[in-house]
C-alpha cells in the first residue's frame, strides 16, 4: 500500500472498514471490466453497422464472448488487486500482469497449458469454437475450477492480506 502522503492511513482512518474499502475498491474494477466489454460491443457493433452487417450480424455469440471474457477477467482483477495491495509501487503489479500475460503468445495454442493458465482465459473463452452452440466456449471444469476457482482464492488471499497488513 502506498504511504506516500498518508493516503491509505486517511482512507483508513474514515468511519469505514477495511473490507468495506477492499470489497468496494474490487467491485470498481469489476464494474470498469464490464464497461469495458460492454464499449467493446458497442464499437464491434458500430462496425458491422458500417461495413452492412446489421441482417446478419451474430449478436448472441458476441454477447456470449463478451460475458465470457469478463468473467475470465475476474481472477486476473482480483490478483492485481491483491498485488496492488501489498506493492507500493503501482509499476510492479503492473509489470508482473505483463510478463505474466506474455506466454499466452504459447500457452492459448496448447491444449495441455491453455485451459489451465488464468492469463490465457479471457481469450480462450471469447473464441467461438466449432460446434458450441449455448456456452461460453470453454468446458465447464475450465469455467468451475480454473476462472471460478482462482478468482475465489486471489479475491479470498487478497481479502486476507488486505486485513492483516499493517499500514
Amino acid at each position: 500500500m502506498n504511504t506516500r502522503g498518508g493516503g491509505w492511513k486517511q482512507l483508513l482512518a474514515l468511519p469505514v472498514s477495511r473490507a468495506q474499502v477492499f470489497l468496494g475498491k474490487g467491485f470498481l474494477v469489476i464494474l470498469f471490466l464490464a464497461i469495458t466489454q460492454l464499449l467493446f460491443f458497442i464499437s464491434f457493433y458500430s462496425i458491422g453497422l458500417i461495413k452492412g452487417f446489421s441482417s446478419s450480424f451474430p449478436t448472441e455469440i458476441v454477447w456470449r464472448g463478451i460475458l465470457g471474457g469478463w468473467l475470465a477477467c475476474l481472477p486476473l482483477a482480483a490478483l492485481q488487486l491483491w498485488i496492488s495491495s501489498a506493492w507500493a509501487s503501482f509499476a510492479a503489479p503492473l509489470a508482473l500482469n505483463v510478463i505474466l500475460t506474455l506466454p499466452n503468445i504459447l500457452v492459448a495454442n496448447s491444449a495441455k497449458y491453455g485451459p489451465w493458465y488464468p492469463w490465457a482465459q479471457p481469450f480462450l473463452i471469447m473464441i467461438p469454437k466449432e460446434g458450441d452452440i449455448g456456452s461460453l466456449y470453454v468446458s465447464t471444469e475450465t469455467l468451475l475450477y480454473v476462472i471460478l476457482g482462482s478468482f475465489i482464492i486471489f479475491l479470498f488471499c487478497g481479502f486476507t492480506y488486505f486485513q492483516k497488513k499493517a499500514v
